[in-house]
């Protein structure tokens, strides 16, 4: 049985622990980022990869910063196998990456050398993408740029948001990562090279800033923004100086109205209409501030929107 070290924090890397825990492999620890402060109380909240390991009697680790020599000496001291890294938030120093017998591997959410980065699932979306994946790399001292072992396509649905093609690309993620450790454990495994470059631009971090809409930005665009971006941090605009977040929306074709950018155009029974740089854009699922998400119907009751209104 080989023994492996998992390096993980959010939801997505629990998803790979938990595939590790159910193998044959034996996780001896886990490394994940320190508690942090959440929501309007900033009570500290523990990330999800360590609740799992702490449920497992699995030893956990919370530096903030691996590279400390206090770290390494005791990643050497555990002697792993494998170090398994998904979603850590930090960089691995070559000092640990030479540690492991067979190396660290990471579990990439993208198909590499597409969407190297800290957000391939939403970038993936967001501009557009057909098909996306997981790829198990070899983990070196560059930003996903190790060599590949395994990857897994995935198709992005037309009504793909950011949630749903998350829990298909951690499935995914972790049935192959077993699948391609044992490949390893039997000899069996190729590495292939990335190229230098990268096809597509750095996906990089996710901030509540980049939920903002503009208006200008075609139909089309704000619609695979809307899906891309839910849950977190969820796309949003301004109605009378008050936050409204958009969770649902379609195009409804083209335009060429000399309307404002952002004007409301129409209001029907259960959606609302509003231009675009490019298009007319439906909303049908909405939340206003400090409300529940709600349909556009529900929405039209109670707060009375009226046409001719510029959001932003």
């Amino acid at each position: 049985m080989a023994d492996v070290v998992f390096m993980g924090t959010p939801d997505f890397a629990e998803g790979i622990l938990q595939a590790l825990i159910d193998s044959d492999y034996r996780v001896t620890a886990v490394f994940t980022q320190p508690d942090r402060p959440k929501g309007r109380k900033g009570l500290l909240q523990a990330p999800p990869v360590k609740e799992l390991a702490l449920k497992h009697d699995i030893p956990v680790y919370q530096p903030e910063k691996i590279r400390r020599e206090e770290n390494v000496e005791i990643l050497k001291e555990l002697n792993p196998d494998y170090i398994v890294v998904a979603a850590f938030g930090q960089i691995i120093p070559k000092s640990i990456l030479d540690i492991p017998k067979y190396g660290c591997l990471n579990v990439h959410a993208s198909l590499l050398p597409r969407w190297r980065g800290a957000a391939p699932i939403q970038w993936s979306i967001l501009t557009g993408e057909k098909e996306t994946g997981v790829t198990i790399m070899q983990m070196a001292e560059g930003l996903d740029t190790g060599d590949c072992i395994d990857q897994v396509t995935v198709p992005i649905g037309d009504d793909e948001t950011g949630g749903s093609l998350f829990e298909k690309l951690m499935k995914a993620g972790a049935e192959q990562l077993i699948l391609t450790m044992d490949r390893i454990g039997r000899g069996e495994a190729v590495w292939t090279p990335q190229p230098e470059e990268s096809p597509t631009p750095y996906a990089k971090m996710l901030t509540r800033a980049t939920g903002l809409v503009d208006w200008t930005r075609s139909a089309a665009e704000i619609e695979r923004m809307i899906r891309a971006l839910d849950p977190w941090p969820g796309t949003y605009t301004f109605l009378n100086g008050k936050m409204l977040k958009l969770w649902k929306a379609e195009v409804v074709g083209s335009s060429s109205s000399e309307e404002e950018c952002g004007t409301i155009v129409d209001i029907l029974a259960d959606a609302v209409d509003v231009q675009t740089g490019d298009g007319i854009l439906r909303l049908l699922e909405l939340q206003p501030e400090g409300k529940k998400r709600m349909s556009t119907d529900a929405y039209i009751r109670g707060y009375h929107p009226e046409k001719g209104t510029v959001l932003g």
